[in-house]
């Protein structure tokens, strides 16, 4: 049967059923929607055309105010701002909603990347034994981080997921329904929400997406690979940071990670409960139906009668669902057999923790933290510590810190920090006694800079009565220069007797994270993404020096600029330089709805995932090396890039551009997360003060994406002037992971739109630094359509491209009115006597379409 393209497949199941669809709101029976729904593609066609012509947001604005308003009052044309802002965001969910709604039909869920595919191809190569046992060690962690990029409250996303099974089954009715209750819902929320309520939303997602989606894919390669028999290994573990990342949130109490752990364990018993009730209708036979009700007796009390305490363990629960598959096999010719291996599936996958809470701390939190430790055992007059231990060589450091136990009270200590640290150690503990060793045992340090930062980490473990700990260490490099050294800092801790038993302890496993928000943050694209490549492989090469297999976590948010994009190429293309045991990911905020908000999306996505861990290792092991020429170049061009970026970083205008330009201080206002901004309170922001996600988000909002492509022009520029564009262009052509990085870089320009802030060019203040990043854009853009010999960004992805460009229209009305508000903002505080009142009505229109334009992009932030 003849397969349609893939884009003719989105335009015919996306793009055709939002034109319709989106027709229905203007007969919703809303105040003022009808108006709105009229002028609204007037106002859209006047900013096109208005920024063809090279016109200002002002302009614009204020030509369709004299066109169709009438030359309306102030007060009239913000009223309208507000209902245009309310009916672009419902627009965006519709788009949503149809998109996921059509990702079975637009993607093709058998073909490349697939379990499928893998399994085809592994007979065709006749690499079957080769796949097996690839895949009886191979793990996929994807761990959920509540970072802020969501803008959609939880009654919002509930609507989502039903609109999508409506448009799905072309339910005229119900998605009418759907729509005038969207139409009614707030899109805004009045209070920050506390950690435990990110945990809750966030657990939605395994309840009904991960539970069953990571179940079906264990079963499939179970049956089609393994031939009936049971995989010895969690091919797929889930990770959790809501209720567990203190790093710079100081709302994670020690109540709120115990509380968020008990949680997770009562939602996994909660879905081993219903799929008991499920299969109770089945087993009805006798022998069995006796055993099949006390399961769903004592699982019942455990989740609904319960104040903590289990009526069945792990263990009782798995011995019984044998002893009922023992009876159905002998007696009653496997009827339902199917079924209960499923069941068993997830219950091996999931135990009582359902995914693990990681707890992240920063390291400079612990310097501080220790030092109180250190001086509280100095004044108690004991010889856990010498009384010169802040004065000691590192080296002499580690000899006291690999001697030190014993049985800290964390109430002995009158800072909450101190306090809460150490009581973050006993609440693993605790954990682990309730929900098993997998409800939490990796402890994250973030900025981790030196040995002496994980070696005190572990001091402090040791210090709170945990001799024999069941507990990774997991230090997490960000910065260009820590990621240089990071092999120099792990060496330290191999050769370090104590630390070196701990890992024999644990299976000589030591899991390394490297982070790619803050890596581009600090170096840039190019050399962000070639360092961690770089330190991937030094790791790799010091860890087998050691014999210890290195796990490599890695922190990704949701475009290139934060590491992703097309995140399984990445992982395909790495070279047999860099251990690929373990894939493992952190998906943030909006990933987690678009790229695994769905049974389709997860599973295409984690099957993606799992397939680029097989065609590494089992069919391409030996092809993404790369050569020392190849390494060369890159090196060239990372640095190259690095200066060109470190140049603009450091440029006078920089931070006051952010600040006074795009939106960067309004994140702090839009109550989507509950951690602050930014990680100083001071009034005076520093560069090293900036979050990763206000800071990419602010740039996305300006639909410039900086930090996704600049100084990747002027370093392809290089080898263009100096005759040797031959050398990057092979490269290009024969590196998957050099094709990968350009791509994604790709990505970021075609979500860019210059003549939205080209009137900033003629500013005296900011003029000539707008300037230097529309030229390295021209740059950029010109070198890659160049090397790819494309004429269009994105043009080998057509279904993308289509996907953004229809965003991209959507919310240019939107991106429009921001601006303009912005333009007023700045007006308005130039006045000798600013209205005040005026001025925070246009701030609350900055707030409201930065949500807007966030959702739009999906992946912006």
């Amino acid at each position: 049967m003849y397969t349609l393209p893939k884009i003719e497949r989105f335009n015919r199941d996306v793009l055709s059923k939002y034109h319709i669809y989106n027709s229905v709101f203007i007969t919703l029976p809303f105040d003022s929607v009808d108006n709105t729904g009229v002028l609204l593609p007037l106002f859209t066609d006047i900013c096109e055309k208005g920024f063809k012509k090279q016109e200002t947001p002002k302009e614009i604005v204020d030509f369709f105010s004299s066109k169709y308003l009438n030359n309306a009052s102030e007060e009239e044309a913000i009223n309208l701002m507000f209902h245009f802002i309310q009916y672009i965001e419902r627009q965006i969910v519709l788009f949503d909603a149809i998109e996921d709604a059509a990702f079975s039909s637009v993607n093709n869920m058998e073909g490349r990347g697939s379990l499928r595919d893998i399994k085809e191809k592994s007979d065709a190569k006749n690499k079957q034994k080769e796949l097996i046992s690839f895949l009886e060690n191979f793990n996929v962690r994807t761990v959920l981080t509540a970072h802020p990029t969501q803008f959609y409250p939880g009654p919002v996303l509930g609507i989502i997921n039903d609109l999508t099974e409506a448009i799905r089954k072309n339910d005229l009715i119900q998605i009418k329904q759907l729509l005038a209750q969207l139409g009614k819902t707030p899109f805004i929320q009045n209070e920050k929400p506390n950690p435990f309520d990110e945990a809750i939303s966030l657990i939605w997602y395994l309840e009904n997406v991960f539970y069953n989606t990571s179940g079906e894919m264990v079963h499939y390669l179970e049956k089609n690979v393994f031939n009936g028999t049971t995989i010895q290994n969690p091919l797929i573990k889930l990770g959790f940071w809501p209720g567990g990342d203190r790093d710079g949130n100081p709302f994670v109490t020690t109540e709120i990670t115990l509380k968020v752990a008990e949680r997770l364990r009562t939602s996994i018993l909660k879905c081993y409960y219903f799929e008991i009730r499920a299969l109770k209708r089945k087993l009805t036979f006798s022998g069995v139906d006796v055993l099949i009700s006390e399961l769903e007796q004592k699982l019942y009390r455990s989740v609904f009668y319960s104040k903590g305490e289990i009526f069945i363990t792990l263990e009782e629960f798995k011995e019984q669902i044998h002893r009922i598959k023992t009876i159905i096999i002998e007696q009653h010719q496997s009827l339902y057999l199917d079924d209960l291996e499923a069941l068993l599936i997830r219950v091996n996958l999931f135990g009582f923790h359902f995914a693990t809470l990681d707890i992240r701390q920063n390291s400079k939190i612990h310097d501080a933290v220790f030092k109180d430790v250190v001086e509280y055992y100095l004044k108690s007059k004991t010889t856990v510590f010498p009384e010169n231990y802040f004065s000691l060589s590192e080296s002499e450091k580690f000899e006291v810190l690999a001697n030190v136990e014993g049985d800290l009270d964390p109430n002995v200590f009158d800072n909450v920090i101190t306090r809460q640290t150490l009581e973050s150690i006993q609440a693993v503990k605790t954990i682990q006694d309730n929900n098993g060793e997998f409800g939490a045992n990796r402890y994250i340090i973030s900025n981790n800079e030196s040995a002496l930062n994980v070696l005190e980490t572990f001091a402090l473990i040791k210090l709170s009565n945990w001799e024999e700990a069941t507990i990774d260490i997991i230090p997490l490099f960000e910065s260009v220069d820590d990621l240089q050294h990071a092999h120099e800092i792990m060496e330290k801790l191999y050769t370090n007797p104590s630390y070196a038993k701990h890992l024999k302890d644990r299976g000589n496993k030591q899991t390394i994270m490297l982070g790619f928000s803050d890596g581009t943050k600090d170096g840039g694209y190019l050399m962000a993404n070639w360092s961690i490549y770089k330190a991937k492989e030094a790791l790799t090469e010091i860890s087998r020096k050691y014999d210890v297999k290195a796990i490599f976590f890695d922190g990704r948010g949701g475009p290139p600029a934060r590491g992703g994009g097309k995140t399984h190429q990445f992982y395909a293309s790495l070279g047999p330089q860099i251990e690929n045991k373990e894939i493992q990911i952190t998906i943030q905020g909006q990933t987690i709805s678009s790229n695994f908000g769905t049974l389709d999306s997860c599973r295409y996505n984690l099957e993606n995932l799992l397939s680029a861990g097989v065609t590494n290792q089992v069919f391409n092991n030996s092809k993404n090396r790369l050569s020392k020429e190849d390494k060369e170049i890159l090196d060239k061009m990372s640095e190259l890039g690095y200066e060109k970026y470190l140049n603009f970083k450091n440029h006078p205008k920089f931070i006051p551009y952010l600040e006074q330009m795009s939106t960067l201080k309004y994140y702090a206002k839009t109550n989507i997360g509950s951690r602050p901004s930014k990680r100083n309170t001071s009034e005076h922001l520093e560069f090293s003060d900036l979050r990763a996600i206000p800071f990419v988000g602010s740039w996305s909002q300006l639909k410039q994406n900086v930090p996704g492509f600049f100084g990747v022009g002027t370093a392809l520029k290089y080898f263009e002037d100096n005759n040797e564009w031959d050398k990057v262009h092979s490269l290009y052509k024969n590196s998957l992971f050099v094709k990968t990085l350009l791509e994604n870089s790709m990505m970021s320009l075609a979500k860019s739109f210059f003549p939205l802030t080209a009137y900033m060019r003629k500013d005296p203040e900011f003029g000539e630094f707008w300037q230097i990043i529309y030229d390295e854009f021209l740059e950029t853009k010109r070198l890659l359509l160049k090397i790819a010999g494309h004429k269009d960004l994105m043009e080998n992805y057509p279904d993308g491209k289509a996907s953004i460009d229809m965003r991209e229209r959507i919310v240019l009305p939107l991106l429009t009115i921001q601006q303009y508000a912005l333009l007023r903002i700045n007006e308005l505080n130039k006045e000798s006597q600013p209205n005040d009142e005026l001025i925070r009505v246009y701030e609350k229109i900055v707030t409201r379409s930065l949500f807007g334009n966030t959702n739009a992009s999906r992946n912006s932030a």
